[in-house]
């Protein structure tokens, strides 16, 4: 007779990192399951993916680029913001997606075991199928201003990656302060909008005094966002030092985060 025996974390050091491979059935469920809760019965369904951002390009060409007159880095405006709402509208929504999954979930953590940490990669891989419409979309829109995206675009999966990781690592910490205090679900609105001010999507972070881009690297999505318009458009020079910082930042908070995660995930069904 096999027997599993299931039994809290016994250090800070031991993620079990194993079971979400064992466990990649549900996880590819859970994904699934959400990517058709979110169009379900609505009327233009998928479609939402690509309005939200043109609607928030328009209004940002509008009040920010025809009548604030910020610069663009010689861009065409709706290009330069387009470029920067397709990460940034993937890191907001899978954020609040992932703060929410594990209360959201409750009924199904008291009853039965898997690994807790497939509730937020749900959450944020589910959206990466709107990151790419968006990357499709973003294309398209380049195309028809008559730019021609250089060798360089090829690096585009690799500041995608780095907005999934930050959203991520981010979200891994807020699920599980979520499940421990119910108030953090309504403060993550507002940090959302905070964070989208303290990030280049409005402007150009040319604008950040060169002897503070380290600190305003401290800001992963500052590089997600410059390394998005570099690599699709090619133009200026490669947003290195920041893209370090803020690569470094992700991975600091990528590994806090999934320490934490295990370290409430033993009475997060207590808890919930």
């Amino acid at each position: 007779m096999h027997v599993v025996r299931i039994a809290p974390p016994r250090g800070w050091f031991e993620l079990r990192l194993r079971e979400l491979w064992e466990y990649r059935e549900l996880l590819y469920f859970f994904v699934w399951r959400d990517v058709k809760v979110r169009y379900k019965q609505t009327v233009i369904g998928v479609a939402w993916v690509i309005l939200q951002p043109l609607m928030t390009m328009g209004v940002f060409t509008i009040f920010f680029g025809r009548l604030a007159k910020l610069p663009s880095s010689g861009l065409p405006y709706p290009v330069f913001y387009f470029a920067a709402l397709v990460p940034w509208a993937y890191f907001a929504q899978a954020l609040s997606s992932c703060t929410n999954i594990v209360v959201a979930n409750q009924h199904v953590i008291t009853k039965v075991y898997f690994p807790r940490l497939i509730l937020p990669l749900a959450a944020v891989c589910s959206g990466v199928v709107d990151l790419a419409i968006g990357f499709i979309v973003m294309i398209i829109l380049t195309l028809s201003f008559g730019i021609h995206p250089p060798v360089t675009v090829v690096l585009l999966p690799v500041f995608m990656i780095l907005a999934v990781l930050t959203a991520l690592g981010v979200g891994l910490w807020t699920s599980a302060l979520n499940a421990l205090y119910r108030d953090v679900a309504s403060i993550i609105p507002f940090v959302v909008q905070f964070w989208m001010l303290a990030s280049p999507v409005a402007y150009p972070s040319s604008l950040v005094p060169a002897r503070w881009r380290w600190l305003y690297g401290l800001n992963p999505m500052a590089g997600v966002i410059d390394g998005f318009r570099w690599a699709l458009i090619g133009r200026g020079s490669a947003p290195g030092p920041m893209l370090l910082v803020s690569a470094g930042v992700v991975l600091a908070v990528l590994v806090g985060g999934l320490l934490f995660f295990q370290r409430v995930e033993g009475t997060v069904a207590d808890r919930v």
